[in-house]
């Protein structure tokens, strides 16, 4: 089926999905307290359902993690099909200058099909090691590989990056300049950006970021088969070669990560695949049902994502039109419209504030590296200024409400947040900040004291478990 550019709309009943049931997904992701930031179900190539929760909007892109790594992949494939690459040629070829003095047989052994499937036949993620150095690619070719490739899956941001870096030796063109012809502008993908590693090669394995319609256009060309406005923007083979399993990677009946790997593609249950990255970011392609689901979420626990997928969505997905169900669609309606992960809000204001306002605490030597913390208040806002290892950041804190701007604080890269303040009691303030183009939320709890502050930090998602620690501070 060809659809046009914009993903057409249409009633969830017409392409045989009941209002009810797309509701009670909805529900059921509140009720577990799922954090999804929005979704959008595509049923026949139409949109026959999506949501937002608000301060996250439609026209705002979204950090992919490791959904870049489906997008590397397809890079991979058309620079195949244009038959500037084999899937054969062996790693070490690309690199003359960068391989190490001993190239032992499992290296010499490995090929971009071994990057692909995951199975390079290093014994862990190569990802710390591979950024000791500016290097990326020599630090990547020292490591050992302990096993033959092939026979070995591990899941490893470096066999992605090193993708990338072997496309930009081809072709003498980043990962995204070399998709902006081939893919993105096809598929009328605007404003993609991506992460490039010290060295300027784009790193492949994460680091892009687009919108939540255009993850489903492109689960959506994969749908197809590559097919687009009955244009073969992506070969047949490479569709059906890079979302088939072709490394096991577990065994487990209930397990969404177990179902085999593809060619940067996970096999899921139910005839399914999938891109996805960290925290709940999602390209869910289901063939038998010919739909596409794309989610982006700030969750830890991925796998109950799909789970209420699997129990609500993908039995309700009928093979014929059903009946109109006025009632049922205005208030699936009503319950989209009223999506918002709201402030917390307790108290708007505390006696203390005229005596905090512009005194600068000295923090103790801490793991976060902030050296100062101080506060100003305003009738619509606590504006924090903060000195860090980076330099000094001042945030916009709407009181009970969220307050727009753009920060560094937390991020590699300048990114959109919005941020509210309230009181939980006297001298608590509670100061919550979204970044509303990435999975995280970070709150921070302010305890104030005579001449002193407690400070601690929590984020909604993150890569570690570390308890958070108070950090102490006093007037300076």
């Amino acid at each position: 089926m060809s659809i046009i550019r914009s993903l057409p709309r249409s009633q969830p009943e017409r392409q045989g999905i009941a209002s009810s049931s797309i509701k009670r997904f909805v529900q059921e992701v509140q009720d577990r307290s799922l954090e999804l930031h929005s979704f959008m179900l595509v049923r026949h190539g139409h949109v026959v359902s999506e949501g937002w929760w608000t301060p996250y909007l439609p026209e705002r892109p979204h950090m992919l993690f490791s959904l870049t790594k489906s997008f590397t992949s397809t890079a991979i494939g058309l620079l195949v099909g244009e038959g500037r690459i084999s899937l054969d040629d062996r790693v070490v070829s690309f690199f003359p200058e960068d391989i190490p003095p001993e190239v032992t047989p499992n290296l010499a052994a490995m090929t971009i099909r071994h990057l692909l499937m995951m199975g390079t036949g290093h014994a862990e993620d190569t990802t710390g090691k591979m950024q000791s150095t500016d290097n990326w690619v020599n630090n990547f070719l020292k490591l050992p590989v302990e096993h033959e490739p092939g026979t070995h899956f591990v899941y490893n941001n470096g066999a992605t990056y090193m993708l990338s870096a072997i496309l930009q030796k081809v072709t003498d063109q980043t990962l995204l300049e070399y998709l902006q012809p081939r893919l993105l502008e096809p598929l009328d993908i605007q404003g993609a950006i991506s992460e490039s590693c010290p060295r300027g090669i784009d790193i492949g394995g994460w680091g892009m970021k687009i919108k939540t319609e255009d993850i489903a256009k492109f689960g959506q060309l994969y749908l197809q088969k590559g097919q687009w406005e009955g244009n073969q923007l992506i070969p047949e083979i490479w569709v059906e070669e890079a979302t088939t399993k072709q490394i096991s990677n577990g065994s487990s009946t209930k397990n969404d990560w177990a179902q085999g790997y593809g060619y940067q593609f996970w096999r899921c249950r139910h005839g399914a695949y999938r891109g996805d990255g960290a925290f709940g970011q999602f390209c869910l392609v289901l063939p038998e049902q010919d739909a596409v689901i794309a989610i982006t979420s700030g969750v830890n626990d991925m796998q109950v994502v799909l789970d209420v997928i699997w129990e609500h969505l993908l039995p309700a997905m009928q093979s014929e039109e059903l009946p109109m169900d006025k009632e049922a669609s205005e208030s699936l309606t009503q319950v989209l419209h009223g999506l918002s992960l709201e402030p917390p809000r307790v108290h708007s204001s505390s006696t203390l504030e005229t005596g905090l306002s512009g005194i600068e605490f000295e923090l103790e030597e801490n793991e976060e590296q902030i050296h100062t913390f101080s506060i100003d208040f305003t009738e619509e806002s606590a504006n924090v200024t903060i000195q860090n290892n980076n330099g000094k950041h001042t945030v916009y804190f709407g009181r009970n409400e969220w307050c727009e701007g753009t920060y560094m604080l937390h991020m590699r890269q300048k990114n959109v947040a919005v941020g509210s303040a309230t009181w939980q009691d006297s001298n608590t303030l509670l100061l919550t900040l979204r970044y509303v183009e990435a999975p995280f939320c970070v709150t921070l709890i302010c305890k104030f004291y005579d001449g002193s502050i407690q400070l601690q930090f929590r984020q909604n998602v993150s890569f570690g478990n570390e308890d958070p620690k108070w950090i102490l501070g006093k007037v300076r």
